[in-house]
């Protein structure tokens, strides 16, 4: 009996650990287009994570993780998306919101956020004023964060410097000294600053711009856009599009059978479906991307593959809300509170290496560029399998391949 008393007193005494609460974050993305679909994915991942690992720390307690589901429609509709932020916050009572996509949504989302002062951490959205915002008022837009893409300027940086290696390959290969590019780009704010930085910088990386063409983002049609790009004899489909116009941009190329190979960002050929959305044809279609089975980082390969078995399919870049997510539960450890404006300063100063980054932020909350920070990958399809070109340091890289000729 007093053995068993002194095991009851003993037990009383020790410190508690068990979950005290619920931590609720917001998923907001187009739920019906594979953008939100990652969003969710990647959120997921991350929650089931934490809560198997007994919840977030907060102080001497442990909090589960919970998520909310919002389709912000935000592909086909901005009001749509501001809605769906205010329903989120004032009905669903969030703590935190990521994701977020179109651009011209995610101005409008922030506001919204900024408001009501929840940290919101974007996953999606590249245009550089959500970061200009940051820093001409910090004291309100101090809650928002960008953990990917990279800001439109430095998404530039990187498409050039990987459109410059294979601008390489087409001198190497085709003996053209002065390739052809003609642009494409989707009529979307995004692409603004990417098409002015192009048409400027190209002539002086000795490559010629042939012409600009800007269909919808929605388009399943780009017949007249291909045919003037073959009438001007481009070497290379310099492309800027996110929405479903990527499909039928690989899928219309591949059945003209066109000389010029496709470069630049393409968020649908970033998903595993691409190949069969468009019909096998999109062979040598190749895209920025976040993810590949290479050592971005060491947790990279782990993590795709885990993603891989999951979900059968290779994670988008809007899978990045698994980092957002991870970056907000160091946050609340750091600074043992939940409230946004404790989190805020910790996140400021944070390095965190993530699946697909090493991110740490600058003074209008972009994720710092550069070698060792976050760049992304250069990837291709090649005869159904979509590999990673670039950049061609990083271990299991494979070579970046010309349609012949």
């Amino acid at each position: 009996m007093l053995r068993a008393l002194l095991l009851i007193a003993a037990l009383a005494a020790a410190p508690v650990v068990h979950a005290q609460g619920t931590i609720k974050i917001a998923v907001l993305g187009p739920m019906a287009f594979v953008q939100g679909q990652h969003h969710w994915m990647g959120a997921e991942m991350a929650r089931d994570e934490i809560n198997k690992a007994g919840g977030i720390a907060v102080g001497g307690r442990k909090m589960m993780l919970e998520l909310v589901r919002a389709d912000t429609n935000e592909i086909l509709s901005v009001p749509d998306a501001s809605s769906a932020v205010e329903r989120v916050i004032t009905r669903d009572k969030v703590d935190y919101i990521v994701g977020g996509f179109r651009t011209e949504a995610v101005l409008a989302m922030q506001e919204v956020a900024m408001d009501h002062k929840k940290l919101f951490l974007g996953v999606g959205a590249a245009h550089d004023e959500l970061g200009m915002r940051v820093e001409r008022d910090h004291n309100r837009y101090k809650y928002w964060f960008r953990v990917s893409p990279t800001k439109a300027t430095d998404l530039g940086r990187t498409i050039f410097g990987v459109l410059g290696a294979v601008a390489g390959s087409i001198r190497t290969e085709l003996k053209a000294e002065t390739p052809k590019v003609a642009i494409v780009a989707e009529k979307a704010v995004w692409t603004e600053g990417l098409v002015k930085a192009a048409q400027a910088n190209l002539p002086k990386m000795k490559m010629e711009v042939v012409g600009l063409w800007q269909p919808s983002a929605v388009a399943t049609d780009v017949t007249a856009e291909l045919s003037a790009i073959e009438r001007a004899g481009a070497d290379i489909v310099f492309t800027f599009v996110s929405g479903p116009v990527g499909i039928a941009l690989g899928r219309q190329m591949g059945e003209r059978n066109m000389k010029a190979v496709a470069f630049g960002i393409n968020v649908e050929a970033q998903k595993d479906e691409f190949w069969g959305a468009a019909a096998g044809k999109a062979n040598f279609v190749s895209t920025l991307d976040t993810y590949s089975e290479i050592e971005i980082t060491p947790k990279t390969i782990a993590w795709v593959r885990a993603f891989r078995d999951r979900f059968k399919v290779s994670p988008a870049y809007t899978a990045a809300t698994y980092d957002a997510i991870m970056l907000i539960r160091t946050a609340i450890e750091q600074a043992k509170s939940t409230k946004s404006d404790d989190l805020v300063p910790v996140l400021e100063k944070i390095s965190y290496v993530g699946n697909g980054a090493v991110i740490e932020f600058d003074k209008r909350h972009d994720p710092i560029w550069g070698p060792g920070k976050a760049m992304g990958i250069g990837v291709q399809w090649q005869d159904g399998k979509k590999v990673a070109f670039w950049p061609p340091q990083v271990k299991g890289v494979q070579p970046f391949r010309l349609p012949s000729r």
